[in-house]
């Protein structure tokens, strides 16, 4: 079904798309179920991470619901967790049209959207009232375009205060390269300073923290991040998902490689197992991680779990496969530990290191 759908879905500019399909499946959420009827996943594949209950690892990343809407139809596509946002203290839209495209050649993505969103008051309203919760949902705070970065504390310490009491998990967005200078927020400092601003709110709501950084660090920088944040006082909450989109255009062959932007798909997928694969030595178990970039079949969820990612979340992938890749990933994943020998997803975890 979905190979007529994607037809007639890439008949349509890439935004056009996302919106048709997003709006569709939060006025139907039932349809899902026809691209990827209701499946039971292995017990093999559950796990508890930081204190939350996971179906299976496969979630869906920040940027596809950007303001909630769809959340019933999105877990109906299987996703045993799902990640909204980035969202803002205050609504913004984004920057100037077009600013997503397609690289068909590349099974990949350009997105320089700029965090265009409804607000952080909006998402939190919207996710209150529902009551069709299916497994945890993250919030993804960023900061407003309009404030700098010398203020930038302050705006993530609003988002999460408009957001706390209704997400599962706060993921802490410093690495688009679609924000001006957001990317400069990624010193060790500067985190610190961030997660001892954030933390009065966060330990009133126990909520557990991921922060997302970027795969064009130099390796000496993720290390960096790593050891201090899985040293810090604060790292019994705390894990870290790598890796957000890259600037990084290297064996592109689609005529859109020229377009500014994050590239997300399979391009990234090795350099972001390469990121967890750094962290994970540098943690030292201490953090979990979600490996996300590229994740297209089950043996890449399962490099990234053998690198060291308890968790890993997909968003392209599920526009060029549609929502059976969910369901595809996660029973292949299951038959890949299998073969292994490995009785529990646990156990594969860092297998590689």
């Amino acid at each position: 079904m979905y190979p007529l759908a994607r037809f007639l879905l890439f008949r349509l500019t890439a935004e056009q798309a996302h919106h048709l399909v997003l709006d569709q499946l939060a006025k139907h959420p039932a349809l899902a179920k026809l691209a990827a009827p209701k499946w039971q996943p292995s017990p093999r594949l559950a796990q508890e991470v930081l204190g939350l209950s996971f179906a299976h690892p496969i979630g869906l990343a920040a940027g596809l619901d950007k303001d909630a809407i769809a959340v019933d139809g999105l877990f109906q596509c299987g996703f045993s967790f799902l990640e909204v946002g980035t969202v803002t203290p205050l609504p913004q839209p984004g920057n100037e049209k077009p600013r997503l495209f397609r690289l068909k050649s590349d099974e990949a993505l350009i997105n320089r959207m700029g965090f265009n969103n409804q607000g952080a008051a909006n998402l939190a309203n919207r996710l209150r009232a529902n009551q069709m919760r299916r497994g945890p949902i993250g919030v993804n705070i960023g900061k407003n375009k309009i404030t700098p970065n010398d203020e930038a504390i302050s705006d993530y310490v609003k988002a999460l205060k408009a957001v706390a009491d209704v997400a599962d998990y706060i993921a802490v967005n410093i690495s688009s390269p679609n924000t001006p200078g957001l990317r400069d927020l990624q010193s060790v400092s500067f985190l610190l300073d961030l997660l001892a601003a954030i933390e009065p709110v966060r330990a009133s709501h126990n909520l557990p923290v991921f922060v997302k950084i970027s795969p064009d660090l130099a390796d000496e920088s993720v290390i960096a991040i790593g050891q201090a944040l899985a040293n810090s006082p604060y790292a019994l909450n705390l894990g870290l998902i790598a890796t957000n989109t890259t600037v990084e255009r290297g064996g592109l062959r689609s005529k859109e490689r020229s377009e500014g932007g994050g590239l997300s798909g399979k391009p990234l997928a090795d350099r972001s197992t390469a990121v967890v694969r750094l962290l994970a030595g540098a943690v030292a178990r201490k953090l979990p991680i979600i490996g996300c970039g590229g994740v297209f079949t089950a043996a890449d969820a399962y490099a990234k779990i053998r690198a060291g990612a308890s968790l890993v979340q997909i968003y392209t992938s599920f526009i060029y496969r549609g929502p059976q890749v969910v369901r595809e990933i996660a029973e292949g994943l299951d038959k890949l530990l299998e073969a292994d020998g490995f009785h529990h997803v646990r156990e594969a975890i860092g297998a590689d290191l």
